[in-house]
């Protein structure tokens, strides 16, 4: 059974809590020193930026963390070498990616996601390539054991519902509010008739994400018959004020997942992390 269908099984009274992290920010072993810390705070699964110049979808918590990540040396090669070790750590976590078009079409549709694959990621998210132009990649994306996962906005037509359900895998990633990534805006209540619509149109699960920060936000995404959440900017901005304090940073990260889901809701057991040191010596940069 695919990761994320174990994790949705499991998870299936309680929902998930998907943090993301943008690989390199502020280094890469800074990044895996932040996976390790958040799964053993109960994150269910992660969903990784690959660091790129012009992040249109988001704001600016996350524009600063990609700035931050490429000028530390940050490549979508050594985010795929961090992807790896995070894999070697966790065999069960699912593992996501958020990337846009440019740095796939750059590298070659087919290519990008043989590597995603052999990475051991197990989905990608592109915000940016509009509805009429996902055929290649999606296809791409299947026939190199990846899932394509596609963004629902609040607004969502039937058609953009439709493609979700077609070429859709994974999750579904149901946007919170209108606009870009940020805590400062914090995620409305969804539209539970947004998800019925997504949930009988056979799409994968619903996720919500976008200005997600609080145990509120989970149970109203719950409670609106979505799965779980995604929360990005908060994470992001706990790694940005740590400013390379580690210690500090778990603690940070650890109290953040614990505020969303108390610990008592339990987590869902992957496999013990390496320690960094273990890692690949690409990873220890």
């Amino acid at each position: 059974m695919p990761r994320y269908d174990r994790l949705f099984e499991r998870r299936r009274a309680d929902g998930v809590v998907i943090p993301f992290l943008m690989a390199g920010d502020p280094s890469i072993s800074a990044t895996m020193a932040a996976v390790e810390a958040l799964v053993a705070a109960g994150a269910d699964a992660l969903e990784l930026g690959i660091p790129f110049s012009d992040p249109v979808a988001d704001g600016p918590v996350i524009q600063r963390a990609a700035v931050r990540a490429l000028e530390a040396g940050a490549t979508p090669a050594r985010c795929m070498e961090l992807v790896a070790a995070v894999r070697a750590s966790y065999p069960n976590l699912p593992i996501g990616l958020l990337v846009y078009a440019n740095l796939v079409a750059r590298r070659g549709i087919a290519e990008f996601y043989r590597a995603v694959s052999a990475a051991g990621a197990d989905s990608v998210l592109i915000p940016d390539v509009p509805g009429v132009e996902v055929r290649p990649f999606a296809h791409a994306a299947r026939a190199a054991g990846v899932d394509p996962v596609f963004i629902i906005p609040p607004a969502a037509g039937d058609d953009v519902i439709a493609r979700a359900a077609a070429f859709g895998g994974g999750y579904t990633y149901v946007q919170g509010r209108p606009g870009v990534t940020g805590a400062a805006t914090p995620m409305a209540r969804p539209d539970a008739s947004l998800i019925r619509r997504i949930d009988a149109a056979g799409a994968p699960p619903s996720v919500v994400g976008f200005g997600v920060s609080t145990r509120r936000h989970l149970e109203d995404a719950l409670a609106a018959g979505a799965r779980g959440v995604i929360a990005g900017s908060a994470v992001v901005a706990i790694v940005e004020r740590s400013a390379g304090d580690q210690p500090r940073m778990r603690a940070e990260l650890r109290a953040f997942m614990e505020g969303l889901r108390p610990p008592s809701a339990g987590a869902s057991a992957p496999s013990p992390a390496l320690t960094v040191s273990a890692m690949h010596p690409a990873i220890t940069r």
